[in-house]
Order: C-alpha cells, then sequence, then structure tokens
C-alpha cells in the first residue's frame, strides 16, 4: 500500500491491500482476496472469506460495503432465489410441526378427557377479556426505545446510475436536508446518475451528492426542497465496549425501517473493502452480529440510548456453492461514529474530505508488523526518521498486525496528531500527520 503515492493502496500512513470494489466485486472463480501472505497485492483483502457490502445489490464476492468487507450492489433477482430457499425450509418446519402437533394432541386429549370440569363448561381463550392497551413509552435503555428514537431519522436510498442501480440506507444529520451514508451506496450517481431519499412517512425527495469519501466509505448527500427533518444524535464510538448492546437499522432487499439488534462483537477490526492506490477502503471497524445484509449500507449503528455510534457497512459472508448472493451469518462491520463525524464535518465545511497520512508505501511483513517500503520525499515519515526495511509493530499503544492494521490505525486520527510509531528492534519515532484532499466529489 502507498502513503502518498498515486500508484499505492492507500495515503493514511500505510496503503493497505484493497478488496472488491463496490458494486464491481470480483466473481466466484477469482482468487481468493484474504488469502494473501508477505507483502498484500494492491487489490485484495487480507482476511479469509468474502465480504459482502450492505447495500440492497449483492454480488459473489470477497467484500460488500454491509455490504466493505461488508454493507454493495446486488441483483434484484437475488432474494427471489434465497426466498424459494426458504420456503422449501418453512414447509419442512411445517410438516415437522404437524407431526408432533398432532401426537401431541392425542396425548394432550386423553389427559384433558381425565382432568375435565363438570359437564357443560368450559375455558376459552377468546372469552377472556383483552389487556389494557400499552399507551407508555418504551422502558429506557430497550431495543424498542432506542428504535423508536432513532426509526423517524433514518432514510432509504435509491440509487440510479449510468449501469446499474443500488439501493442502500443513510441517517439525517441537519434539518435542512444533509444526510450521512457509504459512499458505495451512492458513488454509482456521482458521474450524472441520480439520488432518491425516501423518509420514514413515505416522502421522497430527490439529493445532491454533498461530497464523497472512498478510503473511509463515507459520503454525505442532501435532500432537497425540505426543512425541519428530525435529526439523530450521535455517541461516542471511543467508549464501545466489547459485549455492549447495540441496534441496527436499514433497509435490508428494500425492507425499509429494519431493527435487528445484537453486541458490540470486537472493535479495531482492520477492513478492507475494495479500491486502489490513494483510493484504496481501509476502515477501523466495529464488528457486531446485529443482522445486516445487503441494503443496510449506510444505516446507523446505535447504542441502547438510541445515539449513533457507527455506519453499517460490510458484511463477511461466505460464497454460497451456487455462487448466489451473500447474507447475514452474524459477522457485521460498522465505520466508527468518531472518524465518520470529522469526515462528513470536512465535507460540509471544505466540499472534500482529507486523507490522514504518513506518507510510505506498507505490506505485511513476513513476521507480523507492517513492513516499510518506499517513503516519500519531504513526507512525515521521512521527516520523522522512518526507512525502507523499518517493521512498525505498534502506533501509540496499539499493536500493529500487518499493513491494514497500520492504515486504519493512521486514518482513525487527524491531520497534525502525533504518534509513536514502535519499530521491530523496539526504536520509538515520533510522527506527525500530514493530510491532504481526497479526490471523490
Amino acid at each position: 500500500m502507498t502513503e502518498n503515492d498515486p500508484t499505492a493502496a492507500d495515503k493514511s500512513g500505510a496503503s493497505a491491500p484493497g478488496g472488491p470494489e463496490h458494486g464491481g466485486w470480483p466473481g466466484p472463480d477469482e482468487p481468493n482476496p484474504w488469502s494473501a501472505q508477505g507483502q498484500v497485492p494492491q487489490g485484495q483483502p487480507t482476511q479469509p472469506g468474502h465480504q459482502y457490502p450492505a447495500a440492497q445489490h449483492t454480488v459473489p464476492g470477497p467484500s460488500y460495503p454491509a455490504a466493505t468487507f461488508a454493507a454493495h450492489t446486488q441483483p434484484t433477482s437475488g432474494p427471489g432465489q434465497q426466498r424459494k430457499g426458504t420456503a422449501r425450509l418453512v414447509a419442512g418446519v411445517a410438516v415437522l410441526a404437524l407431526l408432533v402437533g398432532g401426537g401431541a394432541g392425542v396425548a394432550g386429549g386423553y389427559l384433558a378427557a381425565d382432568n375435565s370440569p363438570a359437564a357443560g363448561s368450559s375455558v376459552n381463550a377468546l372469552d377472556q377479556t383483552p389487556p389494557a392497551q400499552q399507551t407508555g413509552n418504551a422502558p429506557a435503555g430497550t431495543v424498542e426505545a432506542a428504535a423508536q428514537k432513532l426509526m423517524p431519522s433514518v432514510v432509504q436510498l435509491q440509487v440510479e446510475g449510468q449501469r446499474a442501480a443500488n439501493e442502500g440506507s443513510g441517517f439525517i444529520i441537519s434539518d435542512d436536508g444533509y444526510i450521512l451514508t457509504n459512499n458505495h451506496v451512492v458513488e454509482g450517481a456521482a458521474n450524472g446518475g441520480t439520488v432518491t431519499v425516501v423518509f420514514q412517512n413515505g416522502d421522497r425527495a430527490e439529493a445532491s451528492i454533498v461530497g464523497r469519501d472512498p478510503t473511509t466509505d463515507i459520503a454525505v448527500v442532501r435532500a432537497e426542497g425540505v426543512s425541519n427533518l428530525p435529526v439523530v444524535e450521535l455517541g461516542r464510538s471511543g467508549d464501545l465496549r466489547v459485549g455492549q448492546q447495540v441496534v441496527a437499522i436499514g433497509s435490508p432487499f428494500e425492507l425499509a425501517g429494519t431493527v435487528t439488534a445484537g453486541i458490540v462483537s470486537s472493535l479495531h477490526r482492520p477492513v478492507s473493502a475494495g479500491g486502489s492506490g490513494d483510493q484504496a477502503t481501509v476502515m477501523d471497524a466495529i464488528q457486531t452480529d446485529a443482522a445486516i445484509n445487503p441494503g443496510n449500507s449506510g444505516g446507523p449503528l446505535a447504542n441502547m440510548s438510541g445515539q449513533v455510534v457507527g455506519i453499517n457497512s460490510v458484511i463477511y459472508s461466505p460464497q454460497s456453492a451456487s455462487g448466489g448472493e451473500g447474507g447475514n451469518v452474524g459477522i457485521g462491520f460498522a465505520i466508527p461514529i468518531d472518524q465518520a463525524r470529522r469526515t462528513a464535518d470536512d465535507i460540509i465545511e471544505n466540499g472534500h474530505a482529507t486523507q490522514t497520512y504518513i506518507g510510505a508505501t506498507v505490506g505485511d511483513a513476513p513476521n507480523g508488523g507492517a513492513a516499510i517500503g518506499e517513503v516519500m520525499p519531504g513526507s512525515p515519515a521521512e521527516k520523522a526518521g522512518l526507512k525502507a526495511g523499518d517493521v512498525v509493530t505498534k502506533f501509540d499503544d496499539r499493536v500493529i498486525e500487518d499493513a491494514n492494521a497500520l492504515v486504519a490505525a493512521v486514518r482513525t486520527r487527524a491531520p497534525g496528531e502525533q504518534v509513536t510509531l514502535t519499530l521491530q528492534n523496539n526504536k520509538t519515532l515520533e510522527v506527525t500527520l500530514g493530510g491532504q484532499p481526497v479526490e471523490g466529489n
């Protein structure tokens, strides 16, 4: 990967190998992009398995923005194929239920005959008075309460591009129409396409792309002619803990307003989700087992207070034997809101995102760590004394296992921050991170 090099996979201080491109993933016959060893070839992720973006359409391949590794473009016929398989499963379950129900009915009938009340009397649930109607608010800290708070601010995005249609999710960050989503959801409309926003109440509005950052899979669009929209409350992803309960909301397979729940399975997962050179997508992801499927991409991951802590972007989904589209297997990834918030603010204020970088190419070291390749003249890496052949094993207190981990760590920080790199020989270097505009509008 490359830092500050148009041919490198990344400019975040290290270039990480990219995974399948959003909306154009490698086919089932292509090499497994997660099986790379040593220096990672550009354009390939480093983890086993396939990931799918969560955008509405899923194409067989290693990654989907959640569908980057995970969250993207899936043929509309995919869900239909899956429904057929589901129908067969349901039919089988129905037969089993009937058989068990029949046997139980016989035994239950004899038991009831032996213990029946006096002749002429019976108990019937249909005669019972219905319970009082629930009128209070959902208890605080529940999935129900989080969903009630957040759902009015979650939207469905319908994208028409020159080559294909795509659907995903997003959430409202300003009452005058700014919406945060994934880059892979809207990039198909970047050159002459259209984006339509469908609000929870069914209202629709056309939207324009304000700015995109392919390197972090973040984009901002703005709905036109709207006002007084319900705005989400942003939380802090830095406060998340493994095991904490979370809620995901989005439009999987065009089912708008779908709510799923789970926990934070892991933090700081380096996820490579496609692209190459300076446009390689690498994120420092939140892993969750909340069900995320194609179409969830761009939707919010929230804590139990209904505060957004991440943007659902990718799912890990082993490719089916038939080569069909992927689905949820309990491993999804979200972009931390702390990073997304900084990028979105940059896009709105300046019209473009700013990428954090160190200015060196990087690959996987054979014995672990990130191996530094070419160091760019005048870059933060050169000024700090980093040299080709150095192997970075720690970024501040964070252990660096491979190139993606270093790239992800760099991108979590803002330009101008000073960090400490620990090398394989235990030497430490102080690096002041640089910043440069990202092309993506």
